[in-house]
Order: C-alpha cells, then structure tokens, then sequence
C-alpha cells in the first residue's frame, strides 16, 4: 500500500537496531521487545473474567464461551487489524499513534478543521497511551508475585512490598540502558511462550473438548444466553488484546515483517494453547478460576513458574517504559510536550533512549497505583479502558489514511474498519460502565496529560503570535541596516529564529546594546518533519541574502535527535560556506512569560504554560548547542 522506499535505516531495524542472523535474529528480538504485555495477559485474563463483578461461574457453556470472545478478539482486533492491516500504514517505517496521525494530518490542509480533529485524537490517543504505560508495570508484575500465593501462601503479606522493590529496580535501572538487558531478553521470552504452550497442552489432554471454544457459535451463545449484559464481560476479554498496539508502535524498531512472523507462527499459538488450557483446568475443577493460571501449573513448578513470570512482567514493563521514551521524543519534537534531557544509552542503536523526566514520572504513578489498589482484581477493572480508547482511536485513524492514500485499497480496508469500530467501540463500553471501580484513574490521567499537551502547544503558538505581533520583517530591515553598518567584528554570529521572515530579536538586542556586526550572520531555523527521518537532502536548505547575511532552515524527522551544530557540519557539502566551531557564536532570544486573562486562554492555563515554560529545557541546550559558544538575551512576554 506504501510503495515508498524505505530509508537505508530502516534495512536493518528501524531505529538503528543490530540484527544479527538476518530475520531470525529480528524474529527473536521482536519476541522479546513486542510482545512482552500481550504475552503476559494470560496470569491475570481468565482469572478476571469469573470475578464477582461480572457474576459468572465457570460452567461448561460460560468456560467456553468466555475462551471464544477471547480467542476472537486476539483474531479480529490483534491478527487482522494490527498485525495484517494497521502495520501497512506506516510513517516511512515508522508505527505508532503519533506516527499515524503525523501520516494522516499529511493528507489534510493544515489550516483545516480536520487537521485541528486529527490532531486532537492523536493527543488524546498518546494520553491514553501514557495511562497504558503506568498500568502495565503495575499491573503484570503484581499478577506474576501473587503467584506466591498459590506456591507459599504464608508468604502472602510479602507480595505487595517484593512488588514495589521489584518496580523500583527497574526504574532505576533505566538509566543503564537497555543494551545489555535487551540481550536476553529475547530468549527469556521464547522459554515463557513455550512454557505457556506446555502447560496449556498439559491440561488440555485433559479436557479435550475444551477447543471446540475455538468454534464463534460459543461466543455467540455466550450473548444469547446472558443477555444485553453480557456485553460487560467485554471489560475481562479486552484484556487479552492488551499490547496490541505495542505491536504498532514498535514497528519501527524490528520492521512488519520479523513481527508478523513472531505473531501468526509462534506467540499467537502459544497463547492460544494456554488460554484453552487454563479453560479446561476450570472445566475440570470450576474451584480453580481464583487463579487459573498459577493452578494449570504443577506442583513442582508453581516457585519456578513464578520467577520465569516475574521476569517476563519485568520484560513487558521495559517494553512499555521504553515506548513511553520514544513517544515522548516523538512528542516534544512535534511541539507537544516541553522539551526534556533525551540521553542515548547505547552507541551502536540510535532508538535507545533514556528520557529522566518521563522515567521517574512513571516510576511515582506505577508506584503510586500498586499501593491505592492492592491487588491485580482491582487494577483489571482500571485496565482495559484506556487501551480500548487508544485502539478506537487508531481506528479512526486508519480509516481516514486508508480513505486518503489508499485508493484501490480503500474498497476492502473500510468496511473492515466498520468491523473495528463496531469491536472497538464494544471494549470501550464494557471498560467505561467500570468508572467508579477504578476506570477512572487512566481516564483522569489521561486528562491530566491531554491537559497538559494542549496547553503547551495553544501556548507556543499564542507565544509565537505575540513575539511576532511587533516583529519586523527581515527583508525590509536587512537593506536599511545596511545604509549606515555598525562596527563588523570577526567571527560567524548564528542567530535562532522560529520565524526566517522576521528579524529575529536577539539580533535587535545585540545591536541596541552591543552595537556590533558580526563579520558573517546566520538566521537559522530549525523545523520538525511529519515523517521520522529528514533524508539528506531535506537537512539543510541555504539561502544567501547578500553581504554575508544568511537563511539557514535544518529540518529534522520526529524521531531524531537534534543536533543542530553536527548538522551544520554539512554546510560545506551544499554550500561554499565552512563554519570554524571555535569562531562561531550562537544568540538566542529567551522569554519570561507572564499570565493576562486577557489573551487567548484562561488564566489558570496560562499559568500552566508559563509554570511548563520555565521548567522546559532550554531551546539551545535541547538543539545541542555548547554554552561557550551561547550569548541568550531574555525579553518578558505577555500572553
């Protein structure tokens, strides 16, 4: 559907990653990166499913019922929307919400109110994500320690602190990196899987007639035999489609091909075994559903299958944690969220990031979460309802993409997305009638953020509005200028500019209290694409304007770091101009804001904004610019 090429990059996995052993080696990092959180649904899915909220007992005709929603929704909303279709649309290699919507906003005008709509869903989607991101850990780590349970339950007043410690080491180990880690964490994941196929198998030599779940008439049956209401058991299903659009985000990183192959011909069979097998446990001893995960599990491997499970709770979480990383460069790049420190933990992979701020938020709201609910049972009925919202969002995203780029796709991909919406929209109902029982909290997070994203971008653009309101443009200032020069000194004076037609002001205050020129003068601006990398010939655009004045734009894609003095490194390949390090300074302009209720937000959210401004990296040191060589001059500005 995409018939671009793909960047070089992205031959190998994207984001620079290494793989060794060509697909293979591609197969087995997705399996152990990708699919940490869809694979760890099954220790807490069937054990929800039979909870006294939803009022069900584990007969025969409810058992495999249940397995049948289960076992559709993994087909409908994970095989053949994520993995067959959604993965097509790609933002040149890249997945994931903010990727999409970048793709879609492509195809509108921006001045236009569906860009403003799109734009809007693809915020509320990445919000909803971040609630993902701090449910997760909590979440698959609490389910695999109550594990100890079923193996020790005298150790029982043990699991909430052994799960706070287990939490706290693996935010602060972000730090490190995760290149050393990531090297198991491949193999790790292959034993979980097959060890789920082994149990599952296990017991469905058992009880047999457990597959004919497999069969949609049991679902269907399920419907017709409980009624309108059934549609609450929605809220326990979903569970099993969680990190389906992990799946998505981390396209990027492995390519579509290595994680279609990891999903149709090894996690999906796996996970289907032990959703059967756990299904005919209960059909043999129904006493099983307070945890039929750990109780499939035989005696002699209940303490062993607790460690393997908290590993690979470990490694669904450092699957979640590193895709909130780079949804939130992606973010600040596209002017979302305020600019943070972004470190790179590895020399060799450019997508291993560490970003501090996101890390210890999450680490306080992960923490925070496990000591408000307590249990697994109750964070369930607070999962589900921001991972359903972000799927319905893709949907809609999906459709306008496949609406608008995809011509003779567009005929079979749309009524397929009617399908999705119809399931989607099924989820979200059965999550939302969950509000007061602890759905509430991804929704109000996700307020939170959305709150926040909003207000930092309505702010930068009413910033920008007021900086440029008394502006004067460049063109028209440059010639009277130079009618009576001031002094010219030696050196290359680099001034940052938003806008290239406007003067920018920290050469007005260079000239008001200086009175100098440099020799050589440069008005860069540097520009965010709406695709993940900037190709060679999109990095930097030259201009001269005459008696060595300069326009200098450097473009960079959303997922790139921006480095804006190795970029000018490139000058003397397109242009004849090479720039000396030590004889260049940079100026730029640095604002003090101040809240009015007179201007274009309440003055809470200007406050907000100016709270988030303040407290922002600054523009020269998140373009890499060395502070020996920065002159900033500040201006306060009211919004």
């Amino acid at each position: 559907m995409n018939d671009h090429p793909k960047p070089t990059a992205h031959a190998q996995t994207g984001h620079g990653h290494q793989a060794p052993g060509g697909l293979s080696g591609l197969v087995l990092g997705a399996i152990g990166v990708v699919f940490g959180d869809i694979g760890t649904s099954p220790l807490y899915t069937l054990k929800e499913a039979f909870i006294p909220h939803y009022g069900l007992s584990p007969d025969h005709d409810t058992v495999l019922g249940v397995l049948s929603l289960a076992f559709w929704a993994l087909m409908i909303v994970v095989t053949l929307k994520y993995v067959t279709v959604i993965m097509r649309a790609d933002n040149e290699g890249e997945g994931g919400i903010m990727a999409l919507m970048a793709l879609a906003q492509r195809t509108l005008g921006k001045t236009s109110r569906s860009f403003y709509v799109v734009g809007i869903l693809g915020i509320f989607g990445a919000s909803l994500f971040f609630g993902d991101g701090v449910i997760t850990p909590a979440i698959t780590t609490l389910s695999a320690v109550e594990g100890l349970e079923v193996a020790a339950p005298a150790l029982h007043s043990f699991i909430l602190p052994l799960t706070i410690v287990i939490l706290i080491g693996l935010f602060v180990s972000q730090r490190f990196g995760s290149a050393t880690v990531g090297r198991v964490f491949g193999p790790v994941m292959v034993v979980w899987f097959l060890t789920l196929a082994a149990i599952g198998i296990h017991n469905i030599i058992v009880a047999p007639e457990v597959v004919h779940a497999l069969n949609p008439v049991w679902g269907a049956r399920f419907f017709i035999s409980h009624g309108w209401h059934g549609i609450f058991i929605l809220g326990a299903v979903v569970l099993t489609v969680t990190g389906g659009e992990a799946l998505y985000a981390d396209m990027g990183h492995f390519g579509a091909k290595p994680i279609r192959a990891a999903w149709y011909f090894f996690v999906l069979p796996c996970l289907v075994m032990n959703y059967l097998g756990q299904g005919a446990l209960l059909l043999e001893d129904p006493g099983a559903k307070s945890n039929p995960f750990f109780q499939a599990v035989p005696d002699w491997a209940q303490l062993p299958m607790v460690i393997l499970a908290t590993m690979a709770a470990v490694i669904a979480s450092q699957a979640v944690i590193t895709g909130a990383f780079s949804v939130a460069r992606s973010a600040m790049q596209l002017g979302y969220i305020p600019r943070m420190f972004v470190r790179h933990t590895s020399r060799e992979t450019i997508g291993q990031i560490y970003v501090p701020g996101i890390n210890w938020f999450l680490m306080l709201a992960v923490i925070a979460l496990v000591m408000t609910f307590r249990t697994s049972t109750a964070l369930a009925t607070a999962y589900g309802v921001s991972v359903s919202g972000t799927m319905l969002i893709d949907t809609l995203l999906l459709a306008l993409v496949a609406n608008r780029l995809w011509p003779r796709q567009r005929v079979w991909v749309l009524p397929l997305c009617v399908v999705f919406f119809v399931v989607d929209l099924a989820f979200l109902v059965a999550n939302a009638v969950k509000f007061f029982d602890g759905a509430w909290f991804p929704l109000l997070l996700a307020t939170i953020i959305f709150t926040l994203m909003r207000t930092w971008r309505r702010g930068r653009e009413l910033l920008r509005a007021e900086v440029q309101k008394d502006g004067i443009k460049l063109d028209g200032f440059l010639p009277g200028l130079m009618l009576a020069p001031p002094v010219r000194v030696p050196g290359t004076a680099i001034f940052l500019s938003a806008d290239s037609a406007m003067v920018p002001h920290a050469l007005l205050h260079n000239l008001k209290h200086n009175k100098v020129l440099h020799e050589r003068n440069i008005f860069l601006t540097v520009k965010t694409l709406t695709v993940p990398y900037a190709h060679r010939d999109q990095r930097l655009k030259v201009q001269s304007i005459g008696d060595e004045f300069y326009r200098i734009t450097i473009a960079f894609g959303f997922v790139e770091t921006p480095d804006v003095p190795r970029a000018l490194m490139q000058l003397a390949d397109c242009s004849h101009m090479c720039l000396d390090p030590m004889d260049t300074t940079y100026f730029a302009s640095h604002e003090t804001i101040i809240a009015s209720a007179r201007r274009g937000m309440p003055i809470w959210r200007d406050k907000l904004f100016a709270l988030m401004h303040r407290n922002a990296v600054s523009a020269t040191s998140f373009f890499h610019i060395p502070g020996n060589r920065l002159v900033e001059l500040g201006a306060p500005v009211q919004i």
